[in-house]
């Protein structure tokens, strides 16, 4: 199982990265109604050495309401999926699918923000029920509104979010599960702040172009969760196998390689008794990511961590349902059983990067 910290700096890097602009795209409305009518209905003139100071907090204390009310449901919601996490834990293909299906929703909202209304009826909305009441929050001026907000963002998860979920119900643990949660909203703090801010500034003058730009951002992040989910099912691998350099194969007593036959790649070995070893290192990234191997050989696959961490720990073979959690130093033996010729892909949970083992007949 991972580290909590380890988990909860994955999911900031995940909010801060990817998460920002997907949430944006689907809780920006919230957001924007949070912040635009904070004013009272009747303002008294300010001091004049209070001008400035007020002026350059007023924007900033509902988006903060905003936020710390979202972080309060998404770390709650988190505690949740941790405690659950150990009976509901997907196999590596389900997450993957799961995956796929957040950058298709992600595709739609990015293709509706940039006003194409022919996905105008595909794109998932909130029940007409909640819609009233946000309109009433958004419109209302009591100082509780955007936290209430906020905190009602749980209810409409953006695309990204989902694969975090994922990541808090794979967590086992209630700690881990809500920092897991809580990593990710905070990681999408710093872009949901300039938003708020720019709303509460400017109004509606730019939300045309906005709605534009987040679309792209949107669109971008759907295209990149999409192979994520690819690659996190083992279906596709960004890692070209046949251009990737690695150490030569530890020589065997009394063997040599044939000309004719595929030499081993990487820190492969087969001993005296035939069964044939894998290495594979995993600090915050896998090296190699690709090896030639024996088919037909019995084998195991050594996960060698050295200060591991990231999303790299969490490792997972789609093909075969493995699911490991590396240990930071440490070995972990996975037996891969006798292969055929062909590649097995593995990666880490989320997709985010990956690799292969190319089994060949004669491998020497």
């Amino acid at each position: 199982m991972a580290s909590t910290l380890a988990l909860f700096l994955t999911s900031a890097g995940t909010g801060l990265l990817a998460g920002g602009a997907s949430c944006a795209a689907v809780q920006g409305g919230l957001l924007a109604g949070a912040v635009g009518r904070r004013t009272a209905p009747h303002t008294t003139r300010p001091a004049r050495g209070a001008t400035t100071r007020q002026q350059a907090t007023e924007p900033l204390a509902p988006v903060g309401a905003f936020l710390a009310g979202k972080l309060l449901s998404h770390t709650l919601l988190g505690t949740l999926l941790g405690v659950f996490g150990a009976a509901l834990q997907p196999s590596p293909r389900t997450r993957a699918v799961l995956l796929i299906a957040a950058a298709l929703v992600m595709l739609l909202f990015a293709l509706d923000l940039m006003g194409v209304k022919a996905v105008a009826r595909l794109v998932p909305r909130p029940p007409a029920a909640f819609g009233q009441l946000v309109r009433r929050k958004s419109k209302s001026g009591a100082k509780l509104a955007p936290a209430l907000l906020g905190f009602a963002t749980v209810l409409i998860p953006c695309g990204v979010t989902l694969s975090v979920e994922l990541v808090a119900i794979t967590s086992g643990s209630a700690v881990a599960g809500a920092a897991v949660m809580a990593g990710f909203v905070l990681g999408t703090a710093p872009l949901f702040a300039v938003l708020g801010y720019v709303f509460r500034q400017a109004g509606q003058a730019f939300s045309g172009r906005l709605g534009i730009v987040t679309g792209l951002v949107v669109l971008a992040v759907a295209l990149w969760t999409a192979v994520s989910g690819l690659q996190a099912g083992g279906w596709y691998t960004t890692v070209d196998t046949t251009t990737t350099p690695a150490a030569a194969a530890e020589p065997q007593p009394g063997r040599s390689a044939k000309p004719d036959m595929p030499a081993l790649q990487g820190p492969v070995t087969i001993d005296a008794a035939g069964k044939q070893t894998i290495v594979l290192t995993v600090t915050d990234f896998y090296e190699p990511t690709g090896f030639t191997a024996r088919a037909g050989a019995p084998t195991t696959l050594i996960l060698r961590g050295k200060d591991s961490g990231g999303c790299a720990r969490a490792f997972t073979i789609p093909e075969l349902g493995v699911q490991e959690i590396a240990k930071r130093d440490g070995d972990t033996r996975i037996d891969l059983g006798t292969r055929k010729p062909g590649k097995l892909l593995f990666s880490c949970a989320m997709g985010m990067q990956g690799g292969a083992i190319d089994f060949k007949e004669g491998a020497a």
